[in-house]
This record gives structure tokens, sequence and C-alpha cells, in this order.
């Protein structure tokens, strides 16, 4: 367990927001998670890492839930606040050898978005898509991160997005070539979901990365 202090707090919407963190020295695999808390309290929360492996701090993006525990303490903390951290846990990661040669699709829903945010600050070279789905076009979290063209935005709620619809009503009317390799994070719902759709549209298991945010 590690102590860090914030440099940061940005609120993106009403309920979501990103906590900055010095780094000390903590290091990471792009896609895994830590445990977050205050250090006074026993309450802790797990959290994908949603800045780049190579920047030297470290950040969260949270959701405040209605009934989440942390999410509305750590909403509450300041510019000087000491937060718990432990980990680094996971293996939602890219495999190193593919970075450079393959063409990825990264699947998200809400805060899901937050490896795939660090998977494309640490490696901003690769060859990617992102499809992000969304209620409201308020929640295309900082999507400026992504390169021209390389973010699409699926709006369920409204009218507002780049697609109206899920994401999975995306996939059945624009198929992915079955080359791509493809990482899902978000609610268990949509993975299953997409997960049988790009199986019908010929991605073998192997190349589908999930990581399931409940």
């Amino acid at each position: 367990m590690r102590s860090h202090k914030v440099i940061e707090v940005r609120n993106l919407t009403s309920s979501t927001y990103i906590i900055k963190m010095e780094k000390n020295e903590f290091s990471f695999k792009t896609g895994q998670y830590i445990t977050l808390g205050f250090s006074s309290s026993i309450d802790r929360r797990e959290y994908s890492i949603y800045s780049s492996e190579n920047s030297n701090f470290l950040e969260v993006l949270i959701k405040e839930v209605d009934n989440g525990l942390v999410s509305k303490k750590l909403r509450r903390c300041k510019v000087g606040d000491y937060l718990d951290v432990d980990g680094p846990f996971g293996h939602f990661s890219l495999e190193e050898s593919e970075i450079k040669k393959k063409k990825f699709l990264f699947i998200a829903t809400g805060t899901g978005i937050s490896p795939i945010h660090s998977f494309v600050e640490t490696h901003p070279g690769m060859d990617y898509q992102v499809l992000h789905g969304v209620r409201l076009q308020e929640e295309a979290y900082e999507k400026e991160s992504y390169g021209n063209g390389k973010y699409i935005l699926c709006t369920s709620g409204e009218k507002t997005g780049d697609f109206h619809g899920r994401v999975t009503e995306y996939l059945i009317k624009n198929p992915i070539p079955s080359d791509t390799i493809c990482y899902l994070c978000g609610n268990c719902h949509m993975i299953y979901e997409a997960y049988d759709i790009l199986e019908k549209q010929g991605i073998s298991l192997g190349p589908v990365h999930t990581e399931v945010y409940f």
C-alpha cells in the first residue's frame, strides 16, 4: 500500500471526475487497475488507470454512483489530500508483439473507456478505432484525447453522437474486419452481446479481450 498526494481534480460531468495524483515511482502495465481510498478509511474501490504508462503522474476516472460509498467520498477529495493506492492488478493488457502490426478496435461503455484511454496515451502510434457507448454526449469523456476520426460516439439517450443507439447496434450495422484485435470494457450485458456479434462476424475468440465493469 502506497500513499499518493492529490495534485488535481477535474470534473467532467456532474457525476464524473478524474483524480490526478503524484506517481511516486509507481509502475504499471497499461490496462491494469488499482484499489483506491482515503488513507484514514478502510473503504477501497477498484479503478482502472486512466493515464499513460509514461506519464509522471497517476490518474483514475471515477463516476459517482448513488450507492457508491467510495466514489462519493473521493468526490470530496482536494488537492493536497493523500490517497492509499494498492496494486497494480489485472491482465487486461496489450500484446507487445501486436501493437505495431495489428489493427485494434476498442469498445467501451461509460467509464469503461478508462483503460482504453491509457492504451492510446501510451501507444498513440498504433492503428486503432474507439467505439464508446454512453447515454448522453456529455459522457464522451475527453474525446479530444483520441486521433481525428478514431473515436466513434454512440449515444442511446439522445441523437447527438456519431451514431444514435448502442455500440452493439453499431457493430451489427458496421461489421468489423476479421483480422481486427478487439478489446471490450464496460458492463457485462454489452460485453456478452458484442462478443456474440463479433464471433458471428468471423473474429476468432483469441483476439477478443474483455474487462467487465459492474
